[in-house]
């Protein structure tokens, strides 16, 4: 059901996203000191930041929702924001940035995103992350953010909804163990929480009221990103109100002792074009597939 009634609670969501090297170009560059040189390297919002921004998305759509969205980084990092908001129809948008923040693990980072949670309009009932950034793979900023905002936290979520009366959200939670069947966990919790969002998730609009909201706001979405920046606020680490010594370099426990590239394997294998009108050519690839499987009967 699409959103009406004036009694009804508004929801408000914030989504922590990150901008992330393009590793599909192939030209990610380094310092010498193993830093990512970030002015020779494409970068773009990260493949699962985006997808957390389309989960947020769909409780605009359903509920109505008002979206803020935050980042830490650089000052060209806004471009990870402004394709945020086309995903998600932001209403808000903040840079986290500051030298304070350089050389930040997961730890520090969260610390920062924490303190620019608590600068957003309202109080937020739902934090959104990805499942992980592509460029770090640890999947540790979006639990240690919910932990230090004491919000509860649900991971490898695929779908949720959440009970605007009741003010609790249902989710469901994909569980991957090896050498076991998928699980999928259903749990409740009162908001606020804090979810991150699993790869596989796909929002879906089932209804007219729904699709005609969804449009209504990618429309919005599209105008509001081409003056992105009439929505953008900016913080350094003094206006954040953080501790210098609970944020960036300092505020890490992380020691990154060497990044080395990892060197291409070289090529072990070679194609061969069969013509498969030749019979004998045939009978050939036939006879190496028999003494590659070890003269095993197939039938």
């Amino acid at each position: 059901m699409g959103v009406t009634g004036s009694a009804m609670k508004e929801l408000n969501l914030a989504v922590i996203v990150k901008l992330e090297p393009d590793f599909s170009e192939g030209n990610v560059s380094y310092n010498a000191d193993g830093t990512l040189n970030r002015a020779e390297t494409k970068s773009i919002l990260g493949p699962h930041s985006a997808i957390a921004c389309s989960a947020a998305f769909y409780a605009k759509v359903k509920y109505g929702a008002r979206i803020s969205v935050g980042t830490m980084g650089p000052p060209i990092a806004d471009a990870a924001l402004a394709q945020a908001q086309q995903i998600c129809d932001a209403d808000e948008l903040h840079l986290y940035s500051d030298r304070l923040f350089a050389g930040a693990d997961t730890w520090a980072t969260a610390e920062t995103l924490r303190a620019g949670i608590a600068k957003m309009q309202g109080k937020m009932d739902i934090v959104f992350s990805g499942h992980r950034a592509s460029d770090g793979e640890t999947g540790q900023t979006g639990p240690q953010t919910a932990l230090k905002l004491g919000y509860t936290f649900l991971g490898h979520v695929i779908d949720y909804e959440v009970d605007m009366d009741r003010r609790v959200v249902r989710a469901k939670r994909l569980i991957t163990l090896q050498g076991f069947y998928d699980v999928i966990e259903e749990v409740e919790a009162p908001l606020p929480v804090f979810i991150a969002i699993d790869p596989s998730y796909k929002p879906s609009f089932n209804t007219v009221s729904q699709r005609l909201a969804y449009e209504k706001y990618q429309k919005e979405a599209k105008a509001r990103v081409a003056n992105y920046k009439q929505y953008l606020k900016v913080f350094n680490a003094q206006q954040l109100e953080v501790d210098p010594k609970m944020v960036g370099l300092p505020g890490s426990p992380t020691i990154v002792y060497k990044v080395e590239k990892i060197p291409k394997a070289k090529a072990s294998r070679k194609t061969e074009v069969i013509d498969g009108s030749n019979r004998a050519e045939l009978r050939r690839v036939a006879i190496k597939i028999h003494e590659v499987l070890g003269g095993m009967v197939i039938k």
